[in-house]
Order: C-alpha cells, then structure tokens, then sequence
C-alpha cells in the first residue's frame, strides 16, 4: 500500500505539504494541491480518516436535517446538497441527510438545519455541535440565504417598468423570517409607488394558487401582475390564467422566486428570482467548518438574488 512518503515523493514535495494537503487544504495554494491528488490518484493512496478521526475525536460527518416536506421544494434541496458536498469534501467531511425523526442516531460534528419554524428552536438552541442554518431566521442562529426583500422589491420594481399598472402578491401561508422579508420587498415597492396593497397566502402547492385564479378570476384587471414568493405558486397562477383565457405575457404577468427548476418547465418559462442555491451550499459547508475549527459563531452570509428573464413578463 502506498504511503504519505511515497505520495511526496511522487509530488516532489514534503511530507508536510502532503499533510497539510489532506488535513488543511485551506492552508495550501491551488496548484500544490492539483500536484498531491494528482500523485495520490496515481498511487491510490487514500487517508486514514477512521484513525484520524479517533484521534481526534472527531466523527468526520455533518448532518443535514431538512425540516419541512421534500416533495414540495424539490429539486430545490439536491442543489442545496451537491453545494454542500463540495465544500465538505474539499476537507474530507461525509454529508448525512436526516429527518427530525431520525436525527439523533449516530453522532457527527455539526448540523447544518433548514427548514426551521418557530416550534424547532428549543430543541436546537440545546445542540452541543456548532449549527449552521439554511434560510433567514430572527432566533440568533447563523445562517445563510438570499436577500428576500432585496429580491422581490426588485422583481415587482421590474414589473413597474414594464407597465403592468396593478401588483398583487401571492404568498406562503408561514410567519417566518423568508416569507415576512419577500412580502416586506413588495410592500415597500407598493408604498413607493403609491399603489394599493393587494395580498393573498397560500400553502406551498401550486394547485391551490390555480384553483384561486380560476374562482375569482373577473376580480383581476388586465395589466395585473402577480407576484409570487415561490417558483411553485408561480405555475398554479399562470395555469390558472390560460385557463380562464388570459393573455400572458400581454395582459398579465407572473414572477416567481427560487429559480432552481420548476420555473424552467412552466410554459411559458417563469420571471423569477433566482436564487445561487449551490454556491449557499457551499457557503453552508464552509460555515460549519469554520465553526468547528474555531469554536466561535461565524456570523450570516446573505447573496444578492439575480432576476433570470422568462416568458412571463413583457420584453
């Protein structure tokens, strides 16, 4: 089997920089460690990360607990994985997905949790591994997100530009931090300019949004705009429309927010907010790494959201 040594020399570096390479890759450039996983690939050299691990009385895993019902934010959730596998693998962390129901079996070194409602918070303030959430909360956990009222002011704003004259918000049924930021987005672009709030809540599936615009389809004036806080709740109103016969992108518009997939199968092709949900796995990962090393809170990382055209709004 081959060894640390035998990995150096075939990077023609130290057995420091090949240590350092496995255990703090943070710590070295890019280019030494193209070198020593090119040397370690060659020799199928693998790191002793159980016996690391006893040593150090680490676990090597991070637990991702989500919170809230998959089949209504896929593929929402895969991209959020492959964005956290990168960044775990990068120091040779294993991700473990969990439910609440199975979350205390097996140890690990930290949680990375999303999902969170106001009922979860108790018994994850008493964690005793660092906690990295994914989504904005008002309970004083580190987080990461989007900037959900950045986003939807912005979004309503360009609806403006395009002339629609009425904006009316389709949200999530949920008193949390994401949902009260998108809706405070609209309602600051409402005050703005001058025109009457028009709001409605919903439960995240995009057959109830339809069924509404189907019943109360003669209350909606041509040149409304609806603005939805999900990609999801998006899809039900533009069936909606094209059932009742309205003309979109003409005579009404639709935006959403996520950006991840389901904006991409509507037809036509949804506005919305698009959210870098990779790239905040990523920054999830890091986070609680950081945590873990240092011992200390790291703080929220918020993304700018990015608006990526469809076919939902005029040109």
């Amino acid at each position: 089997m081959a060894t640390l040594m035998d990995v150096a020399k075939r990077a023609n570096v130290s057995k420091m920089t090949v240590s350092r390479v496995i255990n703090h890759p943070e710590q070295v450039t890019d280019e030494l460690k193209e070198l020593v996983y090119a040397a370690m690939k060659e020799l199928d050299y693998h790191p002793n990360l159980i016996a690391k691990a006893l040593v150090s009385n680490s676990t090597r895993i991070i637990k991702l607990c989500i919170l809230e019902d998959i089949d209504v934010t896929e593929p929402y959730y895969m991209n959020l994985m492959v964005g956290i596998a990168k960044a775990l693998d990068l120091h040779q962390y294993s991700l473990q997905l969990v439910t609440r129901r199975n979350f205390d079996i097996g140890n690990c070194d930290g949680y990375i949790i999303t999902g969170l409602r106001e009922k979860d918070v108790e018994w994850i303030q008493a964690l005793k591994k660092p906690v990295v959430v994914f989504g904005e909360n008002r309970y004083g956990f580190d987080y990461v997100d989007t900037n959900n009222k950045l986003g939807t002011y912005q979004i309503a704003n360009l609806a403006l530009e395009k002339g629609y004259e009425h904006l009316i918000y389709f949200g999530m049924d949920s008193t949390e931090s994401f949902e009260q930021s998108r809706e405070a987005g609209y309602l600051k672009q409402i005050q703005e300019s001058k025109l009457i709030p028009k709001m409605y809540r919903f439960k995240n599936h995009s057959h109830l949004t339809e069924e509404f615009i189907e019943a109360h389809w003669t209350e909606f004036e041509r040149n409304s705009v609806f603005i939805c806080s999900t990609d999801r709740l998006a899809i039900g109103v533009e069936r909606g429309i094209a059932k009742c016969g309205g003309n979109i992108p003409h005579d009404y518009g639709v935006t959403g927010f996520d950006g991840v997939f389901l904006n991409q199968v509507a037809s036509p092709k949804i506005t919305t907010v698009k959210q870098s949900i990779i790239e905040m796995g990523n920054a999830c990962g890091e986070s609680v790494l950081d945590k873990i090393a240092n011992r200390g809170n790291t703080g929220s990382l918020i993304f700018e959201p990015k608006i990526e055209m469809g076919g939902t709004l005029r040109l």
